[in-house]
């Protein structure tokens, strides 16, 4: 009987270089991406990405035609995050920068590679600090990267004031910026969360061509107005006048639903039936009772600065 045979392997370190050279090499290639805004061309061989990976194998399924084939077009991934990937397919390593591992990493996850997915996400978290953990945050609510979602999260609540300073910031969507909001681990006041809410309402509103207070409507009932001192409630009341941020009234029994000044005729539904915040936290100070507004939460975050009036309202950080 004959004996098995045993695989034995060569060097990798000579193997995984050669292929590396054939990463954007037009010599022997057989298919033509153009990539990005810029449209940049990048050439690859087709057996070798349908084999790696099943988003391409759907993508290059039909055989060429006579003649030069068309190029194939993928607009919507930067060039660089492209060659990421292609390195990867050809050689199962690949170089991560800082600046580009979250295109990187949203090219994994659309094309399907769950390998180089996972050693994105072990390089961002590597890499995280205060200029890249809200896009990083963006990135893991869009697409349902729960433990990415979590590690951004808790550097959020670690480097609050400085990470809402930032651009990304600004830029984070109210389904990224909700988790944030709710947090009760925060080192910040919630005077300055106020002030953050409306700088990115305000830049949200500048983009989507839509007023600030229909765009902040999501997300400001997750501000805890009754944490504010009379003072700092009364300026909040009066800016809120000039500049419609908080909704202020709801319609109620027969009255029929009307939008806030400044606003358009046509504001979502969520955002007519708010809770009145302002009201409500007055409510809570006129009372002295944390538990006396209805869905306006009173409880300390990390970062609350005390307040006189906070020993009526039995404001414990849990």
């Amino acid at each position: 009987m004959e004996s098995p045979g045993l695989v034995v392997h060569g060097q990798s370190i000579p193997f995984s270089t050669a292929l590396r050279n054939l990463v954007n090499n037009p010599r022997y290639s057989d298919v033509c991406f153009v990539v990005g805004q810029e449209r940049q061309e990048v050439f690859a061989h087709r057996c070798l990405l349908a084999c790696r990976c099943n988003f391409f194998q759907r993508l290059l399924g039909t055989e060429p035609g006579l003649g030069e084939p068309s190029p194939v077009v993928l607009s919507t991934v930067p060039a660089e995050a492209f060659l990421a990937v292609l390195e990867f397919l050809y050689t199962n390593s690949v170089k991560l920068h800082r600046y580009s591992v979250l295109e990187v990493l949203t090219a994994a996850v659309e094309y399907g590679l769950e390998e180089l997915r996972e050693l994105c996400l072990e390089f961002v978290v590597k890499v995280l600090d205060v200029e890249l953990v809200c896009e990083a945050l963006q990135v893991a609510v869009t697409f349902g990267l729960g433990l990415l979602q979590e590690r951004c999260i808790a550097f959020i609540e670690a480097h609050s004031q400085e990470a809402l300073r930032t651009r990304g910031f600004l830029e984070l969507s109210s389904a990224a910026l909700l988790p944030v909001l709710r947090s009760d681990k925060l080192c910040v006041d919630e005077a300055e969360l106020v002030k953050a809410a409306r700088s990115w309402a305000r830049v949200g509103a500048a983009v989507l061509e839509r007023p600030v207070a229909e765009v902040a409507a999501p997300v400001v009932r997750e501000l805890r107005l009754p944490l504010l001192a009379p003072a700092e409630l009364s300026a909040l009341e009066e800016q809120n006048r000039r500049e419609p941020f908080i909704p202020v009234r709801t319609p109620r029994g027969d009255e029929e639903p009307g939008p806030l000044p400044g606003t358009s005729d046509c504001l979502v539904t969520s955002f007519l039936l708010q809770v009145e915040q302002i009201v409500e936290a007055w409510k809570c100070h006129a009372l002295r009772r944390g538990d006396a507004a209805r869905g306006a939460p009173c409880r300390r975050r990390r970062g609350t600065l005390p307040r006189d009036h906070h020993r009526f309202l039995d404001l414990h950080f849990r």
